[in-house]
């Protein structure tokens, strides 16, 4: 029978996001956030943010050997965060630059479920291939690229870069395809193009992360069966779906197996469930005798407790 005890003989490399996340409480939806005044609020937290590095410290957590690899600025902040990666065992590959400040995002979250994040992260928007130190892939099994949308550099070169290395050192590779901030924003053309960039690197894709409103968007389509018929066809590997309280799927060669999600007995933990399912996926993904809906069960029960707060998969900074 498939446990958590498997993670301990796992290892991942992650490259992506790292910032200083402030996190508020639920407050209740409303034109009156729009005018003066002031709203208190249960509690505010301070916690390492961006979706790379919260894959890093939820996979060190569960016992596997982690690898982080990031842009940071040569600042108090920077310097924080890497202490905080390493302090749970993460080895740190982290290029530091002069004059560009460590980013932060800070966190609404709403009564109704909805979420609102003001960012500012100059030093993940600026991450290029040159940043990344490639001798961190030696010894490691899976590649995770996380936040794929933040770096323009990374989009449109580096990506594909950084995978066709990772395939010659002989991981499995994983991308996160999480919301573009650019979707709804930016013009028709420019999010076509930024979809076309990942699309093109697909073929050299193992697992695709992504919840039904990422993958749908990405695949300009309003069915989940037809998004995931074509990330097949663009030349997916597998995609792990994030189907919130609905539970979580696995979609293989035209299969689609679901298991239900395991009920939270209390909701601590709004943001990061979507990273630390995803980990799990990617962690369960080096034990090959046991089927996929047993290690979906496994995911969704370790999720369902960091919701109720039951792990501390997220430390605060």
């Amino acid at each position: 029978m498939l446990d958590e005890r498997f993670f301990s003989a796992t290892n991942i490399c992650i490259v992506g996001n790292i910032n200083r996340d402030i996190k508020l409480s639920p407050i209740p939806p409303g034109s009156y956030l729009f005018a003066d005044g002031e709203t208190s609020v249960t509690s505010v937290t301070e916690t390492v943010g961006g979706g790379g590095a919260n894959s890093a410290l939820a996979a060190a957590a569960l016992g596997a050997r982690v690898a982080f690899l990031g842009r940071v600025g040569a600042d108090w902040l920077g310097d924080r965060l890497e202490r905080t990666l390493t302090s749970h065992g993460i080895s740190a590959y982290l290029k530091k630059v002069s004059g560009l400040p460590t980013g932060t995002s800070v966190n609404l979250t709403f009564t109704s479920g909805h979420r609102h994040f003001l960012s500012a992260l100059p030093n993940n928007a600026s991450l290029a291939f040159e940043d990344l130190d490639l001798s961190a892939l030696a010894g490691y099994d899976h590649l995770l690229r996380a936040d794929t949308w933040f770096s323009d550099a990374m989009l449109y070169t580096g990506n594909e870069r950084l995978f066709r290395q990772a395939r010659e050192a002989g991981l499995r590779i994983s991308i996160d395809l999480n919301w573009d901030p650019c979707w709804g924003v930016g013009s028709p053309a420019e999010v076509q193009k930024r979809k076309e960039a990942v699309r093109r690197v697909l073929p050299l894709v193992d697992l695709v992360h992504g919840n039904t409103r990422e993958l749908n968007e990405f695949a300009d389509s309003n069915d989940l069966q037809q998004s995931l018929r074509a990330l097949e066809e663009w030349g997916a590997g597998a995609v792990v779906v994030h189907l919130g309280a609905k539970g979580a799927g696995y979609y293989q060669h035209g299969l689609l197996t679901l298991e239900e999600s395991v009920p939270a007995r209390r909701q601590v933990n709004t943001t990061g469930t979507g990273d630390v399912l995803s980990v799990c996926m990617m962690l369960l993904d080096q034990e090959k005798s046991s089927p996929v809906s047993e290690k979906l069960r496994l995911a969704n029960s370790i999720v369902s407790q960091f919701i109720a707060g039951e792990r501390a998969l997220i430390p605060a900074l």
